[in-house]
């Protein structure tokens, strides 16, 4: 199986969501938001790891619908984050850049698939 780009990201992103749970649960008592956050970012590879296998270009299109939306998600709880100062201006800043990328890649691959399986 070749190197995937957007499930590479996926990874190192849920790597760096598990470690910002931790804290938040650790150093900040927060249990309920970061708990959503940890599903909805993890969630995203997990998806995208499945497609990667998929039956079928419809099974593909499926998972890699299921990550945007996860992905779209976590976008949120990310922000709901900022916005109660559970995490600073800085990490915001990055968590949010990184969520953000693999949404935009996430989308240009469900509108190609559903490009080309429209043309067949």
């Amino acid at each position: 199986m070749k190197e995937n780009l957007v499930y590479k990201k996926a990874f190192r992103f849920s790597v760096r969501m598990v470690n910002l749970y931790k804290h938040l649960k650790e150093n900040k008592g927060e249990y309920v938001i970061s708990k959503q956050v940890l599903r909805s970012s993890t969630s995203i590879g997990a998806n995208i790891k499945e497609g990667i296998v998929a039956q079928s270009k419809k099974d593909f299109l499926s998972k890699m619908y299921i990550a945007l939306k996860e992905a779209s998600e976590t976008e949120y709880w990310i922000e709901l984050l900022k916005e109660t100062e559970y995490i600073d201006e800085q990490t915001f800043h990055s968590v949010i850049e990184d969520c953000r990328e693999i949404n935009r890649i996430l989308c240009a691959t469900v509108r190609t698939t559903r490009k080309r399986l429209e043309q067949n």
